[in-house]
């Protein structure tokens, strides 16, 4: 031990000795279940030797969601796919499937709340004009190979915020894909609920300038596909809006006294 400048003390352990990291063999033909047992010494392998503390619940799922491909999450998220195209495309479900992930994002297990599971068909978006046949510019006679400029995400909180009037849109969050739709899971609140109204962390919704925020771009994911994440120089022209700054831009104003 010996004393460094403005009294701070350093510890002298000698040398620490990195176990090699546990790797995990993975095998899609087989159809049984694999035991959790055997994804807990990849979870602390895969931090260094002074990092390596017990994990709450919470964290031990979100970082049980960030190895997508190891073996356990492989065969529960292959036989949830399976269930949830059986189920129809907007289903109401009791509990959220990624717990850690919803309350990060605002979800309470009271009363007031609600999660929906929307399915949506991937791809990109294919012009809806009959037999292929555009009757106009050779500059708009693109048929395929077209994108949608909002993400599915949001596609997703738009169809519940249509079924669901009543309720508002807090957020959402991606649970599963397959080859032909993506599933996501989005929150909802009963802002007419007293347990709601009373809250003061949520009766912010309650308030009428935020019905159907989904349709506006106000959510998470309409900020992004609206550009609103990023700050600085490079998105000066995104604010409020790429329209709003071109139509100002574009805009002469002559003053009378100038």
């Amino acid at each position: 031990m010996r004393v460094l400048y403005r009294g701070r003390i350093q510890l002298d352990l000698g040398p620490i000795r990195r176990p090699p990291r546990a790797h995990l063999l993975l095998n899609t033909s087989s159809l049984s279940p694999p035991s959790t047992q055997t994804l807990t010494p990849i979870l602390f392998a895969s931090r260094p030797p002074h990092k390596r503390t017990a994990m709450g619940a919470y964290k031990f799922v979100s970082e049980l969601w960030r190895r997508k491909q190891s073996d356990v999450m492989r065969f529960v998220q292959r036989v949830r796919c399976w269930e949830y195209r059986q189920q129809p495309a907007i289903v109401r479900i009791t509990r959220p499937t990624r717990p850690d992930r919803a309350r990060r994002l605002g979800f309470k297990a009271k009363q007031g709340y609600v999660v929906y599971r929307i399915r949506v068909r991937r791809g990109g978006r294919k012009r809806p004009v009959p037999k292929g046949i555009v009757y106009g510019k050779p500059k708009h006679q693109g048929i395929t190979q077209l994108k949608f400029q909002r993400n599915k995400r949001s596609v997703a909180e738009e169809r519940a915020g249509r079924r669901l009037g009543g309720l508002r849109v807090l957020n959402s969050y991606w649970v599963n894909e397959d080859s032909t739709y993506k599933y996501f899971e989005v929150i909802l609140v009963d802002v007419a609920h007293n347990a709601v109204r009373n809250d003061p962390r949520i009766n912010w919704l309650c308030n009428p300038v935020h019905k159907h925020r989904e349709l506006r771009g106000l959510t998470s994911a309409g900020k992004k596909c609206r550009g609103l994440r990023g700050k600085g120089t490079r998105h000066h022209k995104n604010r409020p809006s790429r329209r709003a700054t071109w139509k100002r831009n574009q805009t002469v104003s002559l003053r009378r006294y100038r």
